[in-house]
């Protein structure tokens, strides 16, 4: 194979330029031809496609973002739309891909591969962390250790006015954020879409801790487990104590991607790389046991069965 490309496609996650960085770089080393695919599949859609060299990727491993910018496409579900993104290929000389996202970039990446046999190479890019294959996914650390930094900020404030603050997190229905962040951040209460939970007992467990002379509880609401506004009214109604909500959003998904994630990053795209030389199936590349894995795109699945109990007990049991 003498000639692949690589986007990135859905929400971005910090550590994505290290991994078009390390796709890039592993290619030339190759002796392959590299292109890099503007606004994801909207892009490729488009024949937005240019030329790539190691310049191209000179001073990007700390950036977060993707200086292929990114996009969402929901019309690539249409087959037509699909085949526009084959021409848009074959145009340019382009034999395999690399798509760097979440489970909607890897749907996308299944079609490709399964309605027209293009070699497509999936590197899981998501701060949720919600792909089940996976043991993690390029951006998440970074993510939860942004989350940390603002629990630690808003600790100070709330020690001083006596104040509960609940705190949403991104993570859509996956409450991996949540949890790592809750448990490092030493969260009285953590509140994922995976666990039932009872705001009578919360509210009740928060008025007899100030009782004890407790003066703040932080409490992490990952964004699928409920209406944080609702939530927090409920809790200050039940409790008589003042709930102060933060939103913390898309900052979540910027900054400058940590060690952890830029190591991930070069990894899955040294891999990812070194697939499409050999001409190996098209498959999704993933991480278990700290060991890089393939699973074919049939197997893998848009939220995680895998919910990690165990740590969200450890949250339960440390935070009280």
């Amino acid at each position: 194979m003498d000639r692949i490309a690589v986007l990135t496609s859905g929400g971005d996650a910090p550590g994505m330029n290290a991994c078009i960085r390390a796709v890039v770089r592993s290619a030339l080393n190759n002796k392959m031809d590299i292109y890099g695919v503007e606004r994801g599949y909207a892009g490729l859609v488009k024949g937005e496609i240019k030329r790539l060299n190691t310049r191209s990727v000179s001073d990007m491993i700390h950036k977060g973002g993707t200086f292929l910018s990114t996009a969402r496409c929901p019309e690539f579900k249409d087959i037509e739309v699909q085949r526009q993104a084959v021409e848009a290929l074959s145009a340019y000389g382009i034999e395999g891909l690399v798509v760097i996202g979440g489970d909607g970039t890897f749907r996308g990446a299944k079609d490709l591969s399964d309605n027209f046999g293009i070699r497509v190479m999936g590197i899981p890019g998501t701060i949720d962390n919600d792909l089940s294959y996976t043991d993690y996914t390029v951006g998440f650390d970074t993510a939860v250790n942004t989350v940390l930094w603002a629990i630690n900020n808003l600790r100070d404030t709330f020690h001083s006015h006596d104040r509960v603050g609940l705190l949403e997190v991104m993570g859509r229905n996956c409450g991996d954020i949540a949890v790592y962040a809750g448990v490092a951040g030493g969260a009285e209460y953590v509140l994922v879409p995976e666990v039932p939970y009872n705001l009578d007992k919360i509210a009740s467990s928060i008025k007899k801790s100030y009782l004890r002379g407790k003066t703040s509880n932080m409490i992490i609401l990952a964004e699928g487990a409920g209406n944080r506004d609702e939530i927090a009214e409920y809790i200050a109604k039940k409790s008589g104590i003042e709930v102060k909500v933060t939103n913390f959003g898309h900052i979540q998904r910027g900054g400058s991607p940590n060690m952890a994630d830029r190591v991930l990053a070069a990894r899955f795209g040294y891999k990812a790389v070194e697939l499409l030389k050999e001409k190996k199936e098209s498959c999704a590349i993933g991480i278990r046991d700290n060991k890089v894995i393939t699973v074919p795109f049939s197997e893998v699945q848009g939220t995680r069965d895998k919910f990690d109990t165990e740590l969200y007990n450890i949250a339960h049991i440390l935070g009280l």
